[in-house]
């Protein structure tokens, strides 16, 4: 299944909060997010309907194997873009922000000749 923008972002930021933390419920996404819980909860939902993640009866979120491969590939995109970015000069907080918007939506052979140039600088 395709999985839309806003879907890939909330496993990326699930993927950080693990890193973080360790244990992700809900809560913690629309707090790092600033969304409303009822959005976050909308959102779950939906990534759990679809296979991406699991939630324990306890409310703690785990991924499945293809969702915990989408973050991490998501995850990789948005590092190596904003690397790329702020070697060219760009500001490191408008990096961030750009590449959040690039990782979506370049191709696959775009993203792997740029990681292959950002890691021979």
């Amino acid at each position: 299944m395709k999985l839309q923008e806003s879907g890939q972002n909330y496993l990326e930021t699930i993927l950080i909060l693990q890193e973080r933390n360790s244990c992700v419920r809900s809560i913690d996404i629309a707090t790092e997010l600033g969304y409303s819980k009822p959005s976050i909860s909308r959102a779950v939902n939906l990534l759990k309907s679809n296979g991406f993640i699991n939630i324990s009866e306890s409310g703690y979120i785990t991924f499945t194997k293809d969702g915990e491969q989408i973050a991490k590939d998501m995850y990789d995109r948005h590092r190596t873009l904003t690397e790329f970015l702020t070697k060219l000069g760009v500001d490191k907080n408008i990096a961030a922000e750009d590449a959040c918007r690039i990782e979506h939506v370049i191709s696959e052979e775009a993203f792997d000749k740029i990681k292959q140039h950002v890691k021979s600088l």
